[in-house]
This record gives structure tokens, sequence and C-alpha cells, in this order.
């Protein structure tokens, strides 16, 4: 039978949850268990592909084309597995699929309520996973605070399942503030007591604790909060600040968190295998032969989640080289009042992200003319790769005024323009290029020396594409097209003959990713970025 583990979250936001939740999912996954991850996010958007990186941070792309929350990348990169779009429930998504139904007069002679049928909605939605992977364990993360208001009904739907589900066969692992008060010089647990408080009024009741605290809890300390929380002592685990991320697992390891989950859902305990994790992840990116810097220039640069997953496929290139990556973040707006020299001259490798929009457009173009005439390597990416198109053809082939007809729909040479199937699309949401295709790289190239396979599966998210009416003259002055899609000749990647190293992507490679297999396009940059003096 699937065991759940339902990771909540208490006192203030941003303690990590999905880092808490992907840790453990690594740790039951190297005692050979079987586990898949759920996040569910108490919002009314169907899915955060329409929300701004200011109000959502970035929008992570899945293998089957769901746009979901940024914890899936967590997921994906801690453990290794492949999410869908099962893997990801909002509120929107079910209040969607209830209202769907009540209109087709599935509930006919019915009133449609929160309880039960948002409820079962939900709980629907949760054991899906179990009945589709047959995984040993699922372990649902819950968006947001104790308390919020829209969370309500997914908790009251996890309170119900855990009664259907029957003891010893759920968990519920709460993550809470310890703060500590230098004034008075104590580590205060009232907040932790108030959050699990809140927790037993809906009638959850966690077995173990998560302690976020920038002190080491003292042996008193975590009596009292077993105590007056109600949890085993050993269950109340402290989740100090680390040095790096990739620690954290490590520590969880090593106060047994692993080993009390398993006792507490009779899993079998098998052994514990964290030795690649530890030598190639952990001790690499603490202990780094060299380090080069590297800049992103966007124009979301102020948030910190924005990039997420470019931030980790740097640190995947560097732990690949053995090195550490220092990320520079640019404003690209701020290239065009500076100058790229400003922004640009310490730096040993320029990458340009996706996004939308046309704020900061200039400001990338003279940060991609920049690398291509002093030979720094680049990287773009997605809406990078148009970019680079647009600056080679107005640079290079002199074409004035080329351009995305994003941006400028009466441009005279539209060098980046609509899908065709784009152009009947009236609604925004899910209906870009999304998910998962396979290209075809050319030999002798350099994306094919990154990948050394003849094709490579990347996940898109994009509406725009290169127009092959210009492919010819762009071959002409040194373009070189390296990555094909066969099955509509489309251009996937970009590259430049005589350069170091300048490769553009139309796809997301940041987004598979990986710890221990960091992907060949990131690697291969950084390798290229070690060897600029």
């Amino acid at each position: 039978m699937t065991k759940y583990i339902f990771v909540t979250g208490g006192v203030v936001s941003s303690l990590g949850k999905g880092i808490a939740s992907a840790s453990i999912g690594l740790l039951l996954k190297s005692r050979g268990l079987k586990v898949t991850l759920q996040k569910l996010d108490p919002y009314m958007n169907v899915d955060p592909g329409t929300m701004s990186p200011y109000q959502h941070g970035e929008v992570y792309v899945t293998e089957d084309g769901a746009e979901t929350d940024l914890d899936l990348g967590h997921y994906e990169r801690f453990t290794g597995l492949t999410m869908s779009k099962d893997n990801n429930v909002t509120a929107g998504k079910i209040y969607y699929s209830v209202i769907t139904k009540e209109r087709r007069g599935d509930y006919l002679g019915k009133t449609v309520q929160v309880v039960p049928h948002i409820t079962d909605e939900i709980k629907s939605s949760i054991t899906k996973l179990a009945k589709t992977g047959s995984p040993d364990v699922v372990i649902v993360e819950v968006g947001g605070t104790v308390g919020d208001i829209e969370g309500l009904p997914f908790l009251e739907a996890i309170r119900q399942l855990r009664l259907e589900l029957g003891r010893g066969n759920s968990l519920n692992i709460h993550l809470t503030l310890v703060p500590y008060i230098k004034a008075a010089e104590e580590l205060k647990t009232k907040p932790t007591q108030h959050s699990v408080g809140k927790l037993r009024e809906i009638g959850l009741q966690p077995e173990i604790l998560l302690c976020r605290t920038e002190k080491p809890l003292s042996e008193q300390v975590r009596q009292k909060i077993a105590l007056f929380c109600n949890v085993e002592p050993e269950a109340v685990i402290q989740a100090l600040d680390v040095r790096d991320v990739y620690e954290v697992p490590l520590m969880f390891s090593q106060q047994g968190l692993d080993g009390t989950i398993i006792r507490l859902l009779d899993l079998p305990p098998g052994r514990e295998d964290l030795n690649g994790w530890r030598s190639q992840v952990v001790e690499r990116a603490l202990h780094p032969a060299k380090t080069v810097r590297i800049a992103v220039v966007g124009k979301y640069i102020q948030l910190q989640d924005a990039y997420k997953s470019i931030d980790e496929a740097l640190r995947h290139g560097g732990l690949a080289n053995n090195a550490k990556v220092e990320v520079k973040k640019v404003d690209a707006e701020q290239v065009s009042k500076d100058g790229p020299e400003a922004q640009l001259g310490d730096v040993q490798g320029v990458l340009i992200p996706g996004g939308f929009g046309h704020r900061g457009i200039e400001g990338k173009l003279e940060a991609i003319r920049y690398a291509r005439e002093k030979k720094i390597p680049f990287l773009g990416i997605c809406l990078g790769m148009q970019c680079a198109v647009i600056e080679f053809a107005r640079n290079v082939l002199g074409l004035a005024g080329a351009n995305s007809t994003e941006f400028d729909a009466k441009t005279p040479a539209p060098v980046i323009s609509l899908l065709e199937e784009q152009q009947r699309v009236t609604h925004l949401g899910g209906t870009m290029r999304l998910g998962a295709s396979v290209y075809r790289l050319v030999p002798g190239t350099k994306a094919h020396e990154a990948y050394q396979l003849p094709e490579a599966a990347e996940r898109h998210r994009h509406r725009y594409e290169f127009n092959n009416t210009y492919r010819e003259a762009f071959e002409k002055k040194g373009m070189v097209f390296s990555g094909i899609y066969p099955q509509d000749d489309l251009v996937e990647v970009v590259e430049l003959a005589g350069h170091p190293w300048f490769v553009a992507g139309q796809f997301h490679p940041e987004f598979k990713s990986r710890p221990l297999e960091p992907h060949p396009l990131f690697r291969g940059f950084v390798k290229a970025a070690l060897q600029r003096e």
C-alpha cells in the first residue's frame, strides 16, 4: 500500500518546504524506495503560466508540457525523478474541474459545496499519483502557511484522507520557525507551539517537526517543543542554515529523519546510500578547485527565484568542471544605460535567459554583441536565442530594424516570427509550445560536441521561432544551425563559427539539469568560460 507524507508549513512563508520535501524524497529514494512528490498550491490560477515572475518566481515546465510551481524543479533536481502535470495541483485547477462537472450535470440535483465536492476533488488528485505509478511513498507539499484562508480546503482534504488511509499509512511533517531573539539571547519556541496548535484546531497532528533555526537547538529546547507539541523528542529535527542547499539531505540524515519516517510508516528500511551525493555534489560544491564569473543578463534580476533553474544549472555546470560559478545578475536596462563594458567587463561568460515582452531587449542585444565581438563564451536560452538572431541580423547581415514580430509587428526584417499554429490562439494560458520535443544535432558543431548524441529531447515554452526565410542569408555570414526539429524544420540551436563558445537554444535546458547529471550545454558553457583568461 502506498504511504503518504504531508508536508505543511507554519509561522512564516519561505522557510523552505520545497527543499525539505525534495530532501526527504532523496533520503527515501537512497534507501531503495520508489518515491514521487506533489505540490498543492492554494492560489486560484489554474497554473502559474500567466503570472509575473515578480508574483510567483520562475515557472517550471515539465516533460509533458505543464507549467508548474518552481518547487517541482527542486523535486527533480534532488531526486532525479521526472515530474508531470499531475505533480502540481492548484486551487484553480480543482475549482475549474468541479465547476466543469457541475455545468455538465454530474452533480445533478445536488448543492455543490467545498465539503465534500472540493475536498473530494483534492483527495482524488492526491491519490491519483498512487494509482498511476504505484510508488511506495507520495510526498505531498502544501503551499502557503497554516492559517491561510485559501489553504483550508486542502488541509481539510488531508484530514479526511488521513482518516481514510488509517493509522500508520500517512504522517504529517510540519516545517516551522524557532526564532533567535538576539536581545534576550534565546531561542523562542512559542511560534512553533502556536503553529502546531493551529494545525490541531483543523484536526491535524504532526508526527515530525522540522524546526528552521539559525542556532542549534539544545536538548532542553527540543524536549520543550516535543512536550508542548505532542511529538516524540527524536521527531524534533533542527533545520539549521547550511553553507550549501545541497547539504540539507545530509543534515537531515545525520539526525535520523529518514529512519524516523521509515519507523512511523512501517516501511522496509533498506541501506542508505548517499555516497554519490556527498562526494560528487556536496564536496565539490564546498571545495571547488576554481572559480569563474558568469553574467546573467535579464530583467527580473531583483527577484531571487525568477531564474532559479538557471542559477542551479550553472552550479551544476560548475560541479562538472570542479569549479564554483559566481553568478553576476545584470539588469538588461542597465546595460543600455552604462554600456556593456561597464557591466560585463569583469565576467568570463554571458548568459541571456528566457522571458517575454520588449522591456530590456535592447540591453540584451548590446550584451550579445559585446560577447560576440569580444569572443566571450555565450549561452542564449529561448528569448536569449531569439535575441542572438536579432543582433546578428542587425549588426552582421546589416538588416536595419530587424526584430521579432513580438516586439515590432511591422519590422521590415521579421527574423523571429509567430509560429503558424499560434496565430489562431486567443487564450494565453497553456497555449504556447510547451514540453519536450526531440531535435536533431548536426555533427561537427559545438552543440553536438556537448551532447555527444545524434539527437536530444528538450523542454520548450515559447510562441515565436526563427523565420526560415532568412536561414540561407545567416549561413552565408557564419551562423551555424546546429539543431533542427525535423518534423516542422524548426531551428532549435544556433551557434557561430570561429567563436570559442557561442551557442543558443530555443528551448530551456536548465529544466533538465541535475547535480549528478549536469546538462551538456551548461557543462560545455562553464568549461569554455573557465578557459577564458
